[in-house]
């Protein structure tokens, strides 16, 4: 399983935001640890989160209800979900419209991993390589 460092997340906020506009920063390090560590808890000898969806889920949850970053949350935590789902040879399905909605959702709704990790799972396909 690979997952995200610190480095690329912040490659990634700093891209979108370059691109997209918006305030460069980390609004809240420590909150960006866990985001970093979350996907990857172990209770009791057990994932916590034991899907590539409910792991991409995490992601894009804990960016947009955290406001881990000055700017750029929702855009930030839903590429992070949909990268992660490609570095494990999924494809997102969606058109970016829809997908643009979904991520308003999920911060407006407060959507939990349950929720999210169904909405990419019924998105998503196996990537051909």
């Amino acid at each position: 399983m690979s997952y995200f460092t610190l480095e690329e997340v912040l490659e990634v906020h700093y891209a979108i935001i370059e691109d997209y506009g918006g305030s460069h920063g980390v609004r809240d390090e420590s909150r960006l640890q866990s985001l970093l560590e979350a996907p990857q808890l172990v209770a009791f000898g057990t994932e916590q989160y034991d899907s590539i969806y409910e792991k991409s889920a995490v992601y894009m949850r804990n960016t947009i209800a955290d406001h881990i970053f000055v700017d750029g949350n929702k855009r930030i935590g839903t590429t992070l979900a949909v990268l992660f789902l490609m570095r494990h040879r999924l494809q997102l399905t969606a058109a970016p419209s829809e997908l643009e909605d979904f991520a308003v959702s999920v911060a407006t709704e407060k959507l939990d991993v349950e929720a999210i990790a169904t909405w990419l799972r019924d998105h998503s396909e196996t990537r051909q390589v």
